[in-house]
């Protein structure tokens, strides 16, 4: 530590020694403010952290670390493995803004509401091999229990849509695993854009859609009896002809 040193109170305490870490050996402080006693302490790390410097800050019964900024970070770390480690329960008293995700190995407990910004739930599958499974895409199960574009009408196996189409994504995703290869997640419940298909009859708002016999694409069930066991969910937009993406509300039935 080299240069001015600072205090904001009108009586600094005494500063015992300060300057270059290299300068002191191994377990001599660097800058050890001795009043109060130990409130700061500066020192070369031993044992495991020995290529290190290590900073401590120690309250009895207050904050150990303080840091506090008007305009800017009040503290910054960085880290190859972690930026920072706590060893007990972590308190946030405003908004927590994580830039990348968070992984939690424990459980987590909410007392208020959850906002997500996804538009479905959904389940990561097994695609069937040679399949092609973009999102939009209506899959139906296989008799190996992966999943493959469906290819006939009113299809009982249907099992939902590609997710991720259009403006909209997963808001949750479950049996999500580190190996993705192979697999896609499927919208089981929520807003999804879907690939279908008006050629036998015109898609309204509010129609129950089914697999169509164009692979890959729903159509609107206009045979009830037919359609019982094979519902995909509802149109929330038209499609007057032709192919297109249309939102619907997944609702398997």
């Amino acid at each position: 530590m080299a240069g001015t040193i600072k205090f904001r109170n009108t009586k600094p305490p005494v500063v015992k020694k300060f300057g270059k870490s290299e300068e002191f050996d191994p377990g001599e402080p660097v800058a050890h403010l001795v009043s109060p006693e130990g409130a700061v302490f500066v020192q070369r790390a031993e044992g495991e952290f020995a290529d290190k410097v290590a900073i401590a800050g120690f309250s009895g019964s207050n904050f150990g670390v303080f840091a506090s900024s008007a305009t800017g970070t009040g503290l910054f770390a960085a880290g190859g493995a972690f930026a920072a480690e706590f060893d007990g329960p972590v308190r946030i008293g405003s908004t927590l803004d994580i830039g990348d995700k968070v992984t939690c190995s424990g459980h987590m407990h909410v007392e208020g509401d959850i906002t997500l910004r996804g538009a479905d739930y959904a389940e990561d599958f097994d695609i069937a091999a040679a399949t092609l499974a973009e999102p939009g895409t209506v899959m139906v199960l296989d008799d190996a229990g992966g999943l493959r574009a469906c290819d006939i009408a009113y299809d009982r196996r249907v099992a939902g849509v590609v997710s991720g189409a259009g403006g909209f994504s997963p808001a949750v995703i479950l049996d999500r695993s580190r190996e993705t290869e192979g697999r896609r997640p499927l919208a089981l419940m929520g807003k999804v854009y879907c690939k279908a298909d008006a050629s036998a009859g015109p898609i309204a708002v509010g129609d129950l859609l089914t697999t169509s016999a164009t692979p890959g694409h729903a159509m609107k069930a206009a045979d009830p009896a037919r359609a019982a066991g094979a519902v995909i969910g509802k149109a929330l937009r038209p499609l007057a002809e032709g192919h297109g993406l249309v939102p619907i509300l997944v609702s398997l039935q």
